[in-house]
């Protein structure tokens, strides 16, 4: 028999919690909406602005932790964006010329 591996496409999900979370994940989503619910036990009688704000934590964790395809999640999107953005980039430039060779050699 032929020695041909196949990797299924979900074989990442085993290591996460639930399939979809890492623990950073999860910390970020109960502390978002862990503080927007605080937050509407101790103003419950607010205005619609109010109550809008209080839900901006819960709304924005949720958002950061939400699946994206071809990335794990929004938040490691972002990330990818702002290294390739930001952080300083060098590209060394490595062809098939004969004059490579000599200079190795």
């Amino acid at each position: 028999m032929e020695e041909n591996y196949l990797i299924p496409a979900n074989s990442k999900k085993s290591m996460l919690i639930l399939g979809f979370f890492t623990f950073i994940d999860l910390i970020i989503f109960c502390s978002g909406v862990g503080l927007s619910l605080l937050l509407l036990i101790i103003a419950h009688s607010a205005g619609l602005k109010i109550l809008i704000l209080i839900l901006i934590p819960g709304l924005v964790s949720t958002f950061l932790v939400l699946p994206v395809p071809y990335y794990h999640n929004m938040l490691q999107l972002i990330k990818n964006i702002t290294s390739f953005l930001f952080k300083r980039r060098r590209y060394y430039w490595k062809g098939w010329c004969i004059r490579d060779e000599e200079k190795n050699s």
